[in-house]
């Protein structure tokens, strides 16, 4: 009996006395994975990740383990590409932890080189001794399109006042080669992603002028996640 309660108290102390794990060790590991993700390696992936994670990608997507793995690949022939880690903070407390941080991805299709941002949170946890990831969530930064070229001859069609509902107005004005909306004395310049599509700078959505069957602009279209909210011109 003396010697069960020997054990048993060397290993809880071993326990209580083994160290948290640190931040620098957590980014190791992290980049480890994300240098995994070109070459398709799971092996990481499979090692640091717990059997019963939950994993949330930037594209909405949802998985558990078996979905994740199923999801990592080599890239194609013809790309090629690098996760880099950056921007981190953690918290560690006992047998949690949690790494915050940006991901900065390159790539390269067929020599055409295209970046993107993203933000991760993982949690770990300290199970048996192991440490692994137990949930993260990924969302993408948003950026604007590319500004392309307006066409100033529309301009006069959009100028006017837009009525969502009684006191709801917006309007919107151009001034040489731009052009203008604003809303409660809240003037915003939209820029040209196409001649026909316009967005304001840091505002995720697109904005769209409607032609009616008489060939004039009757509508402004705030278009949000793909959905339409419509506003009506009024003058």
């Amino acid at each position: 009996m003396k010697l069960a309660l020997v054990i048993i108290f060397a290993t809880t102390l071993a326990y209580a006395t083994d160290p948290p794990i640190t931040q620098d060790e957590l980014v190791r590991r992290t980049q480890e994975l994300y240098d995994a993700v070109a070459p398709g390696n799971q092996e990481p992936w499979k090692k640091y990740f717990a059997d019963d994670c939950i994993f949330s990608d930037e594209k909405g997507r949802t998985m558990d383990k078996a979905k994740l793995m199923a999801d990592i690949s080599p890239m194609p022939a013809g790309y090629s590409g690098a996760i880099k880690i950056a921007n981190v903070q953690s918290r560690i407390i006992g047998d949690t932890a949690i790494l915050s941080y940006d991901l900065n991805e390159t790539e390269t299709i067929f020599g055409q080189n295209l970046t993107a941002r993203y933000h991760v949170t993982d949690t770990w946890l300290r199970r048996n001794g192991d440490w692994q990831i137990i949930a993260s969530q990924a969302h993408r930064y948003y950026e604007d399109p590319a500004i392309g070229k307006a066409d100033e001859k529309k301009f006069p069609d959009y100028v006017g006042t837009y009525e969502l509902a009684p006191g709801q107005i917006r309007t919107v004005t151009a001034e040489g080669d731009k052009l203008f909306v604003e809303r409660k004395g809240m003037k915003e310049q939209l820029f040209p992603e196409t001649s026909d599509l316009l967005f304001r700078k840091g505002i995720e959505g697109r904005i769209l002028f409607h032609y009616g069957p008489k060939g004039g602009v009757d509508a402004l279209i705030d278009r949000r996640n793909n959905e339409d909210v419509v506003w009506k011109k009024t003058k």
